[in-house]
């Protein structure tokens, strides 16, 4: 963990964090993506996926896949996280990883996926759902 981000976690959660799955990414077919959490804002989450439907099919694979594999990260001293292994293989990682702040969590990315990522969003002409943005500017 770079050194700018360890005395907010430390203050936030006492160096708790939750690392899952990045579903968004993995059911997109892509690979090398995890996300961490701050363990206060898992448990905001965990609240709101325990409000959707339990008979709603979509919900029960979110709940399976991301609850599922959800495993706690505490974060020592030095800014270090254990990733799991079974976590670390799902997401194809390495001895090289991406942090990317993402408001109230982060992204863990192997390397090479996130170059390849970035350069894909450097050079599409997407602009798929910029009208949903509203007012925002920059």
């Amino acid at each position: 963990m770079p050194t700018r981000y360890r005395e907010n976690i430390h203050a936030c959660c006492d160096r708790q964090l939750i690392i899952t799955v990045a579903v968004n990414e993995r059911c997109l077919g892509e690979l090398g993506c995890l996300w961490l959490y701050p363990l206060p804002e898992w448990e905001k989450l965990e609240n709101t996926i325990s409000q959707l439907p339990t008979l709603n099919k979509m919900a029960g694979k979110l709940r399976r896949f991301l609850i599922g594999n959800a495993t706690e990260c505490d974060m020592d001293a030095q800014g270090r996280l254990l990733l799991p292994e079974k976590l670390r293989t799902f997401a194809n990682m390495d001895k090289k990883l991406v942090l990317v702040g993402q408001l109230n969590k982060f992204e863990v990315w192997n390397d090479s996926a996130w170059q390849a990522k970035e350069q894909a969003w450097m050079t599409e002409d997407d602009n798929d759902g910029l009208a949903e943005l509203g007012t925002l500017s920059f």
